[in-house]
This record gives structure tokens, sequence and C-alpha cells, in this order.
């Protein structure tokens, strides 16, 4: 399955990962133990998964980490949720925010996803 960006996601997400600097990271740290992970659901195709960052993180990130013209998260590419301490096994891609509450980030992967070898 390629996992190329479609024109849409291009704008919702930065065009390359955008990695945290040491100082941004070290403003994250208080709130890395308080995300909340959901129990893993699925249909047919995909496992899906949601994380809820607690709100008051949304402050501490980066301005370029969102889309200015909704005032919610972009897409984040795995180098950058994983920097912002979001935790998870291989293969979850950040596919959706929650718009009524843009701390709530959904995730997805392919059912039976393995790692490549």
């Amino acid at each position: 399955m390629a996992t190329a960006t479609s024109d849409l996601d291009a704008t919702r997400r930065n065009k390359k990962p955008r990695i945290l600097q040491e100082g941004e990271r070290v403003r994250l740290e208080e709130y890395i133990d308080s995300i909340g992970y959901s129990a893993r659901y699925s249909d047919t195709e995909y496992e899906y998964r949601h994380v809820q960052l607690p709100k008051a993180m949304l402050k501490a990130i980066p301005r370029d980490y969102f889309d200015p013209s909704k005032g919610t998260l972009k897409l984040l590419w795995e180098e950058e949720w994983r920097s912002l301490g979001i935790t998870q096994s291989l293969g979850w891609e950040h596919y959706e925010v929650h718009e009524p509450e843009p701390h709530i980030l959904l995730f997805k992967r392919p059912i039976n996803y393995q790692p490549p070898q």
C-alpha cells in the first residue's frame, strides 16, 4: 500500500516533518503523562484509535503545527506526533483532528499491519 499524501492532505500537513527544538520539547514534557489513548476499534479495512491530548498542552505546541484557517492541529507526520510525546506501536497514521474537540487526534492503520522487516 502506497503512503502518498493526497493533494488535500498536502494542504493539511507540513510539507515535511517539522521536528521540535529542545526548548519546545521541554515545554511539552509536563503533559506527556496525561495523554490519553482509546481502546482500538475497527472496520473491515482499518483499526482506529484516538489520542486525547490535555487541553492545556495545545497552548504549548508550536503555532506552525496548527492550521491557521481552522485553529486546529494540522495532520501530523509520525516524527511530529512522536516528538509531542505520543507513543504507539508502528504503522499508525494521524488522519484527522476532531474539530469540535481539537485536542483529540484520530489515528488509523491497516488491519493486520506488519512492520517492515
